[in-house]
């Protein structure tokens, strides 16, 4: 901050010449003399008071902060066709399509009451000494926890959703993929609608935008089936190369259209080779108005080795095969969701989603098996339909019915039929 010396200055100076005119006023002269300095010298002060004021109120206006977040309580009521799902299950907090369980002996139900959807973030904009903008954002939610029960306290760890900051037209941290377009998602009673139909991941990652251009390296993770589907999962971390995603957005006023695509390398070091295989994708969605504020959202992606990406990982991106070598899995999948308002307070979404997965075979002497074997999920169905009601400005309370149905290679399938209510608040 520049000192005002001169301002200063003029304020002694006025001072100084103000006092010895005090001890004259004895004239009438004199008097009003007097009266003129003082009345030089208190615009002078408010002058010096105004410029701290202007100078204080600028410096503000570089840093902004934020602090948002909501609060939501979600009740479901499910049923399972297949057998039951232990407490803490991931399914149980939301719809995960690859744990909608198959081949159980008998039908079950769960009834599960919880606030762990709810979420915080921080935000805060700066203006730089050289004109540029900077934005930071940090969100956290409790969703998915290593820690925390249902004994006593019902106390779960929170965890990272998003940490990231822009610099011009750069982006740099945590966020949604750039593969995924977060406005095309359908409005849902549950955590996420269409779960196995659309783009999810979040991520760090480096992302350059450029109007409706997006280039970004995110951080890489190759997911694989083990030979026919024994001992589990395999998260391989061994990628040498990060995951490159090129994404072009298009908005006009009838709505938004986006194409994104997918490029990475599945790797795997089994300790005495390193296996590899390429993998792409691609996704076309976007988001439609109808009417004044009813709209259809659709999302598609096809690919091979996409895995984690889409479905919420219901498919790996790669399979071992019997020579210990790399196959990525193919996959299809869509959703589609319309939204209507029924009038200013109440709006339904209804909501269809489906994947299909390509499981490879391989023949021996014993006949054709699957690669990734026969409890390998190849396909998910769901139907969703949610009445919402919204009295006031970010409350929201609702009710969701979700039927699902997974199909695995055996033939086997299973089915998920929840009843959803919530009450949301954001703020």
């Amino acid at each position: 901050m520049t000192f005002p010396v001169k301002k200063i200055a003029k304020i002694v100076q006025a001072s100084f010449l103000t006092i010895p005119l005090i001890f004259m006023a004895s004239s009438v002269n004199a008097a009003e003399s007097v009266d003129k300095r003082i009345k030089t010298l208190e615009s002078l002060v408010k002058e010096l008071q105004q410029e701290k004021q202007n100078k204080q109120t600028k410096s503000n206006s570089k840093h902004s902060y934020k602090f948002g977040g909501f609060i939501k309580a979600t009740a479901t009521f499910s049923d399972y066709s297949d057998g039951d799902l232990p407490a803490g299950s991931g399914l149980r907090d939301f719809y995960i399509p690859a744990s909608i369980p198959v081949g159980g002996t008998a039908e079950s139900q769960d009834f599960d009451f919880g606030a762990k959807e709810s979420r915080i973030n921080f935000k805060s904009k700066h203006i730089l000494e050289n004109g540029s903008t900077l934005t930071t954002t940090v969100e956290m939610d409790f969703l998915l926890p290593p820690g925390g029960n249902e004994r006593v306290s019902n106390s779960y760890n929170p965890r990272l959703r998003h940490a990231f900051f822009t610099y011009d037209n750069w982006l740099f941290g945590q966020t949604w993929s750039t593969f995924q377009d977060v406005s095309a998602l359908p409005e849902s009673a549950d955590f996420l609608g269409a779960s196995e139909g659309v783009v999810f991941e979040r991520q760090s990652m480096v992302r350059y935008t450029n109007g409706g251009l997006q280039l970004a390296l995110e951080n890489p993770e190759t997911t694989i089936t083990q030979f026919r589907g024994l001992d589990g999962r395999i998260v391989a971390d061994d990628n040498a190369m990060p995951d490159f995603v090129a994404r072009y957005n298009h908005k006009a006023d009838w709505g938004h259209i986006t194409v994104s695509a997918l490029l990475r390398e599945l790797e795997f070091n089994n300790g005495s080779n390193s296996e590899s295989t390429s993998s792409r994708g691609i996704s076309i969605s976007g988001k439609f108005k109808v009417g004044e504020k009813d709209d259809i959202r659709i999302n598609l992606a096809t690919g091979s080795g996409m895995g984690r990406y889409v479905g919420l990982n219901t498919a790996n991106g790669a399979v071992l095969n019997v020579d210990g070598e790399l196959n990525a899995i193919d996959s299809s999948l869509g959703a589609i969701a319309y939204r209507h308002h029924w009038n200013s307070e109440w709006r339904s979404n209804f909501i269809f989603s489906s994947m299909q997965i390509d499981n490879e075979t391989f023949t021996n002497s014993a006949g054709t098996f699957f690669l990734a074997g026969d409890s390998a999920t190849s396909s998910v169905n769901s139907f969703q339909f949610n009445l919402l009601y919204s009295p006031a400005p970010k409350l929201t309370l609702g009710v969701g019915y979700l039927s699902a149905n997974r199909e695995i290679e055996s033939g086997a399938d299973g089915d998920l039929d929840r009843v959803i209510f919530t009450a949301k608040y954001g703020f």
